[in-house]
C-alpha cells in the first residue's frame, strides 16, 4: 500500500523502523506461546512483527480504509477486527482468548488513558506494552513527590507494575508527530483485591481534583462530610494529595470507606 489518507482523529503516526519494531516485541516479552491483542494495527509493520513472535495475534483496526492492505498481508495466525476498540465490552474482545493475553500496542494520545483504565481491569490480562507520548509515560510511572504524579499514576500503579522500557525519537514515525514517545511497560499485580476498583477511582479523581489544595478541601469539594472527615488524622488532612503513595491513598481509603 503506497497510499493512505492519514487521518488525525485518529491518531495515526505510523511506524516502520525494523529495529524499533523487534524491540517494542521484545519489550512486551512475546514468545510463540503467546497470544497477543494489539490495538491500531495501521499498516501492519507492527502486526506483521508480532505476528513472526506470537502463537496468534488479535488486532483492532478502527480505519476502514486499511481493510483491504492489512487482509492482502495474509498474516495466518493474526485475525482483524475493524472497528472502535472501546465500543466492544471487554468480554466481547476477551472472547477471542482461551487464557492469558499481552496487550502490545502504539496507541495515539486520545485513547491512552481509556484503554489502561479499560484493560487493566481485566483478570485475562498478563502485562501491557504499549507505545505512547512521552509526556504520558511520565505520568504513567511517576511517583509521590513528582511534577507527573497524579490519577493516571495512582491507578496504574494499583493494577500493575509500570516501568519505562525506552525513549522512543518522533523521527522513526511518519507522519512525525510534534513529539517524542516511549514504550512503557506494565505488569499486571494485584496487591489490593479486597478494594472496589471504580469506588478507588473516583475517590482518588476526587483527591487529585485540585492539586495545590490539600486532601482535606478536595474531600470536602467532593461531597465529603466533615463528619466522615474525621475518621483522618489532621496530619493527614493537611498533606497534598501528590505526598500519598498508593499503600496511604488505600489505607485512607478504606478508613473511610471500607
Amino acid at each position: 500500500m503506497t497510499q493512505h489518507n492519514f487521518k488525525k482523529k485518529f491518531g495515526q503516526n505510523f511506524i516502520s523502523d525494523k529495529n524499533l519494531l523487534e524491540a517494542i516485541c521484545n519489550d512486551g516479552d512475546v514468545t510463540d506461546k503467546d497470544d497477543v491483542l494489539e490495538i491500531g494495527a495501521g499498516m501492519g509493520s507492527l502486526t506483521t512483527a508480532l505476528s513472526k513472535k506470537a502463537k496468534r495475534v488479535v488486532s483492532f483496526e478502527i480505519d476502514n480504509d486499511l481493510k483491504d492492505h492489512l487482509l492482502s498481508l495474509e498474516l495466518t495466525n493474526v485475525q482483524f477486527v475493524f472497528g472502535d476498540v472501546m465500543k466492544f465490552e471487554l468480554e466481547q474482545i476477551e472472547n477471542s482468548f482461551d487464557n492469558g493475553y499481552k496487550m502490545v500496542a502504539n496507541l495515539p494520545y486520545y485513547i491512552t488513558s481509556p484503554i489502561i483504565f479499560k484493560f487493566l481491569k481485566s483478570e485475562k490480562l498478563i502485562s501491557l506494552t504499549i507505545m505512547v507520548q512521552k509526556e504520558v509515560a511520565e505520568r504513567i510511572v511517576a511517583g509521590p513527590g513528582d511534577k507527573n504524579y497524579g490519577v493516571l499514576s495512582v491507578m496504574t500503579s494499583f493494577f500493575g507494575r509500570a516501568e519505562i522500557k525506552r525513549i522512543v525519537s518522533r523521527k522513526l514515525f511518519y507522519p512525525q508527530p510534534n513529539v517524542d514517545s516511549a514504550i512503557v511497560s506494565i505488569k499486571v499485580e494485584r496487591p489490593f483485591e479486597g478494594v472496589d476498583e471504580q469506588k478507588f477511582y473516583k475517590f482518588i479523581c476526587s483527591a487529585f481534583a485540585m492539586r495545590r489544595k490539600t486532601l482535606k478541601n478536595n474531600l470536602l469539594q467532593s461531597g465529603l462530610s466533615q463528619e466522615k472527615l474525621a475518621l483522618l488524622s489532621p496530619e493527614i488532612l493537611a498533606k497534598r494529595p501528590e505526598q500519598f503513595d498508593l499503600s496511604q491513598f488505600v489505607e485512607i481509603y478504606l478508613k473511610l470507606f471500607g
